[in-house]
């Protein structure tokens, strides 16, 4: 029953977009022009705003394509040299035949080359990539159109060093453990890098772990990874970098849906639509996804309680916009995502629903700079149902049934401006609040026998400043600094035993505040048009989250309790290295050497062991060390095909821990030495599109004793597509193609990760 009200949504969405799809081919049947065509980016999306020229023998004519991608000539006979320039795309140019008939053009533009490539996270302002010193990986739209992943957080593994806290991906690990680890400074549940959305705090404002399907799919255009400290411009979390995840822009009337179909009963739609009325925009994306999953036991350790992983989840979110003038845009943005979870066993699921609601407005006055303003309030409930499983694995007895209500807003202020063309300036302030609690009942031997809560509040505000100087055509130097004030308070733990007359016991925490000064400088020499050559130094931080300081769990037969004793991370970051164009831009070399060394990191230590149950707490470890060496390269052998490769080394090591000396010298938990990727694209105005990506990590392991290994793996996925007329697409997408069989988890049984996953779909694009 339930899928068939999943398919039954899935068709009225389909229905409206099939109606569209048939007045697009009635429109494009209809020649009012001699010389018509589309403009379109690799993925099929089209491009508004491009110019197009036609040079001819005798004139020359300039256009603009329409919010569709669409262009055209009226009275131009003949042929001649068409040329398209759009920001974010290489030039395309082609010699036309002299025609006399209408003459339709379908044009693709790939992405520019790494010169012509502009970040905006690294910088907070829009910057060339090759003048910043920063490590920054761009998965633009066509990256992302040629992966066979299905969700945000499979398409980023294809950047070096990025890590979920465990190999498993969002579509069946636990939300709490889905922290990101960039460069292997190591992950608990809360991540040691920010995630963002258009600049908006991402992550759970309680456990600081990601929910990676709040976005729909549809609505991504790219996302911008920028790796190592930077809590210069962004402060806590921003210990190991920054994913900034940014949605289609609203140029005018889009459509783009997907819908597919798999094996594991894994069946998904996303949509996307916007349009522009004059000074007014308007957007809709919605999200729904089901898996049945698979079942995350070896077949040797299975018993009866062993069922699959599965999940549920659907998003939607609305944009409005209004700009009263060329230089300001207002917008609002409500939206709403729930999931439901199945962990593995019967009694093991959890459910989560979030409701947020964001705006802003830019305004850019010529002589003042250009203004930013960003403000959020989100609430969100986390239910979630713990169990102690028997040795063999055929009953589970209840432990915990835990609900954590957590409310989270926010405010954000910047200002930046370009003093002539060598001097630009960034500066800014942020405020945030968080509060949230974990309410458990506590079970004894499958019956209810006390109640338990914990929670706290914490609130923040920031001042931040950089300002980056080009010295000379060949030198620039960046540098900046933020202040942090953080304060911890009303926190307390309350329990009471559920029989009639227990006595309710409380203890209050002390209120804790601090103030952290994180500094950043770099500096980038360009020898020639060839090569360039950087440097930066860099302070971070990571303060603890409600979860971490209140909040205790159990996985499987790992019992992790909390530490509201625990104290904020502070890493210190250098690098230094070079990056090499050759060919026209068609093959660049980014290879870096780094240090991350954190202080007082935050790890689960393992207080005692045995067969039925693993303790551990929260602990700062004292001072870990993350060094490596990082390579990033681009092949574009032609328009059409693309070839990236990555490979990062890291020993991220144990230095110093004077509670534990036996701790020191060993590996972090879940950080591999070793991490190769590489993808495979062809796209062009041909019907047929394909991707190959491979992804080889490392050995690990699973605890911070270096008892519990982890094997290394290796996973290929493909991605073809054919086009049908201007808007449909077919396509097939495998992911785990050799269906590898990899070690995820020991709690202490092994768990493993998701077996071959192939889907067949169908893409619509207006």
């Amino acid at each position: 029953m339930h899928n068939s009200r999943f398919q039954f949504r899935i068709l009225l969405v389909c229905l409206p977009l099939i109606a569209i799809a048939g007045a697009v081919n009635t429109f494009a049947q209809t020649p009012n022009a001699e010389i018509a065509g589309y403009v379109r980016d690799e993925s099929g999306a089209a491009v508004a705003g491009a110019r197009v020229e036609l040079r001819g023998e005798s004139r020359v004519v300039h256009t603009t394509t329409s919010a569709d991608g669409s262009f055209s000539f009226t009275g131009v006979k003949g042929g001649g040299r068409l040329t398209v320039e759009a920001p974010g795309f290489a030039v395309f140019s082609r010699l036309l035949k002299k025609e006399g008939a209408l003459s339709t053009i379908e044009v693709v533009l790939s992405p520019a080359s790494i010169r012509e490539q502009i970040t905006i996270t690294a910088t907070r302002i829009e910057a060339p990539l090759i003048s910043t010193a920063a490590s920054v990986r761009l998965l633009s739209s066509a990256d992302l159109s040629t992966t066979a992943a299905i969700t945000i957080d499979d398409a980023l593994r294809q950047v070096p060093g990025f890590q979920l806290f465990r190999r498993t991906g969002s579509r069946a690990a636990n939300p709490t453990s889905q922290g990101v680890s960039l460069r292997g400074v190591g992950a608990t549940g809360a991540s040691r890098a920010l995630v963002l959305a258009d600049g908006i705090p991402f992550a759970d404002p309680f456990g600081g772990w990601i929910y990676w399907d709040r976005l729909p799919r549809a609505a991504v255009s790219q996302v911008e990874v920028v790796r190592g400290g930077i809590s210069d411009l962004y402060g806590s979390n921003a210990l190991g970098g920054v994913i900034n995840i940014l949605t289609q822009p609203n140029n005018g009337p889009r459509v783009s849906f997907e819908s597919s179909y798999g094996n594991q009963n894994t069946p998904n739609a996303s949509l996307y639509a916007g349009t522009r009325i004059k000074k007014f925009t308007a957007s809709l994306a919605g999200e729904i996804f089901q898996t049945a999953g698979y079942i995350n036991v070896s077949k040797n350790d299975r018993g009866a309680v062993d069922t699959p992983v599965a999940s549920r989840h659907r998003s939607l979110y609305f944009e409005l916009g209004y700009s009263p003038s060329k230089s300001s845009r207002l917008f609002l943005r409500p939206s709403y995502f729930a999931e439901s979870r199945n962990n593995g066993t019967p009694l093991q699921t959890n459910r989560t629903h979030v409701a947020e609601i964001d705006g802003g407005a830019n305004w850019n006055p010529h002589r003042v700079g250009r203004l930013s303003l960003r403000g959020y309030l989100s609430t969100q409930t986390y239910d979630q149902i713990f169990s102690a499983l028997a040795t063999n694995r055929n009953t589970e007895t209840l432990t915990r049934v835990q609900r954590v209500p957590a409310q989270a807003a926010g405010l954000m202020f910047q200002w930046s401006r370009l003093l002539g063309e060598r001097q630009s300036l960034v500066a800014g302030f942020e405020a945030r609040e968080v509060r949230g609690a974990s309410d458990e009942i506590v079970y004894d031997r499958g019956n209810a026998s006390s109640l338990v809560g914990a929670g706290g509040r914490q609130r923040s505000y920031a001042l931040f400043f950089r300002d980056t100087l080009q010295f000379s055509s060949k030198v620039s130097i960046s540098g900046g600094t933020r202040v942090d004030f953080f304060r911890n308070f009303n926190g307390l733990s309350v329990s009471r035993g559920i029989s009639p007359g227990a006595l309710q016991n409380v203890t209050r925490f002390a209120d804790v505040a601090d103030t952290t000064f994180s500094p950043q400088v770099s500096i980038v020499y360009h020898a020639n048009s060839e090569l360039s050559m950087f440097g930066s130094f860099n302070r971070a931080f990571r303060a603890p989250t409600l979860n971490e300081l209140y909040r205790s769990f159990r996985l499987g037969n790992a019992l992790t309790l909390a530490n509201e004793n625990l104290k904020r991370e502070r890493a210190t970051g250098v690098e230094a290295g070079a990056r090499l164009s050759l060919w026209k831009d068609r093959f660049d070399l980014r290879a870096s050497f780094f240090s991350t060394s954190i202080t007082d990191p935050i790890a689960n230590v393992t207080l005692s062991s045995s067969p039925t149950l693993i303790t551990r707490q929260r602990q700062n470890l004292g001072r870990t060390r993350s060094l490596g060496f990082e390579v990033d390269s681009n092949l574009r052998l032609n328009p059409s095909w693309n070839i990236n490769l990555g490979y990062l080394f890291s020993d991220a090591r144990v230095v110093n821990f004077r509670a534990n000396s036996l701790l020191e010298g060993l590996l972090i938990p879940q950080t591999p030495r070793h991490s190769l990727t590489f993808q495979v694209s062809y796209a062009s105005s041909k019907p047929y599109k394909f991707g190959l990506q491979g992804r080889a990590s490392g050995p690990q392991f699973e605890d911070d004793q270096n008892l519990l290994p982890l094997r290394s793996f290796f996973t290929i996925d493909a991605y073809a597509a054919r086009s049908f007329g201007a808007h449909w697409q077919v396509f097939v997408a495998g992911e785990n193609l050799l269906n590898s069989r990899y070690e995820v988890g020991r709690t202490p049984v092994v768990t493993i990760g998701s077996p071959r996953l192939v889907r067949v779909g169908l893409k619509f694009n207006y």
